[in-house]
């Protein structure tokens, strides 16, 4: 188990500082200016000492073989590239089709704080020639592709609802994640509503997603999707709401897995933390999806520990009445913290010691070991 103490990695909240303008009360903060000053790729090379032919570089800056992530993206062509992604901001919009397989991205200087990758839009968003851009047109960063690795990178949306009062469609999305064998490592996701959409390509598609040693933060749904995802040694934040007045102030998970597929989301080894007050959110609930009313969420979330941001005595609540949470799959084990007393057993499904044995990385990954990969 992973330490509990209070000390918090740097969030969302700790790298948006004040602006002026009512447009731009929060702005995302420059990357440290002795971060990458000398070897903006640290130890992955450069244009003029490329680690492979398929390397490409990043750098806003300019010392790179591209100034921003979608020219790099445009530029490596098939299969097996790696981007190496300098210190900065890059506030752009990315998109990884099915096409671009076995891609790594990295951040050169092993800290997700000081690579960001961060868009505003939102579901209800207006876009240019008419329509708003939905959920999934929301999100800063898409990857469809299989085999997608990405390590020591932060994926933001920062657009956010007091800045736009008439806008009803609040999903903002940071990423949208439909390949298979898609990894992070130490990246970070940040965002409110619908931050980290791990999903797969088709609804018979039954996409697997590891993620490992990560952090995400929001209020509603903000883990959500069908894939089949092992979250291992991670961090999930609930955030503060000023905007209101009463408990739940949102979800963490909302899994909306198909009903073929015997495997959603597994959370394992992690932890749950809150900047809201005690019993403010509920762990989760499920998404039948109109486009899949055959859905049957599931969701495991073991050896893992569960801040006071949770509700204990009813952390599961239905998203629509025709699907209730009770005919899902949701089911915990072992799990620690003030939000995981179980203090009405029937709101509380647990795994015997038999099914736990078979919720592990193991059995939702199959033959891919992404643990196991170096970088």
């Amino acid at each position: 188990m992973p330490s509990h103490d209070t000390r918090l990695p740097l969030s969302r909240r700790g790298f948006l500082i004040a602006s002026t303008g009512a447009a731009a009360a929060l702005a995302l903060a420059p990357a440290p200016a002795h971060a990458g000053a000398r070897r903006p790729f640290g130890r992955f090379g450069s244009p003029t000492a490329r680690l492979t032919p398929q390397t490409l570089y990043v750098d806003p800056k300019g010392r790179g073989d591209h100034a921003t992530v979608k020219d790099a993206v445009t530029a490596a062509t098939g299969s097996g590239w790696t981007l190496v992604l300098a210190p900065g901001t890059y506030r752009e919009t990315v998109a990884v089709d099915v096409t671009r397989t076995e891609t790594t991205w990295i951040g050169a200087s092993e800290d997700p704080r000081d690579v960001v990758i961060v868009y505003d839009n939102a579901a209800g968003t207006p876009k240019p020639g008419g329509g708003t851009y939905g959920t999934t047109g929301s999100a800063t960063t898409t990857v469809q592709a299989d085999g997608f690795t990405a390590r020591w990178i932060t994926f933001a949306n920062d657009w956010l609802r007091a800045d736009h009062p008439g806008i009803t469609g609040t999903q903002a999305v940071a990423i949208k994640v439909q390949g298979d064998r898609s990894a992070f490592h130490h990246c970070r996701f940040l965002g409110h509503q619908d931050t980290l959409y791990a999903d797969s390509i088709a609804l018979t598609s039954f996409a697997r997603q590891y993620f490992s040693h990560c952090y995400a933060e929001g209020d509603v749904d903000f883990v959500f999707g069908r894939t089949t995802a092992v979250y291992e040694n991670c961090h999930f934040r609930t955030l503060n709401r000023t905007d209101l007045a009463a408990a739940p102030y949102g979800f963490v998970f909302a899994p909306s897995t198909a009903g073929a597929n015997p495997r959603g989301y597994l959370v394992t080894r992690s932890r749950v933390s809150s900047e809201a007050p005690e019993g403010f959110y509920k762990l989760a609930r499920p998404w039948v999806p109109s486009s899949d009313t055959t859905a049957r969420p599931s969701l495991v979330v073991r050896d893992t520990w569960l801040g006071p941001g949770i509700d204990p005595a009813a952390p599961y609540t239905n998203m629509s009445d025709a699907f209730p949470w009770q005919s899902q799959r949701f089911a915990e084990y072992r799990n620690t913290g003030p939000g995981a007393r179980i203090t009405v057993p029937e709101n509380r499904p647990q795994l015997t010691r038999e099914q736990a044995e078979s919720a592990t990385r193991e059995a939702y990954l199959g033959d891919w070991k992404p643990w196991k990969e170096a970088c």
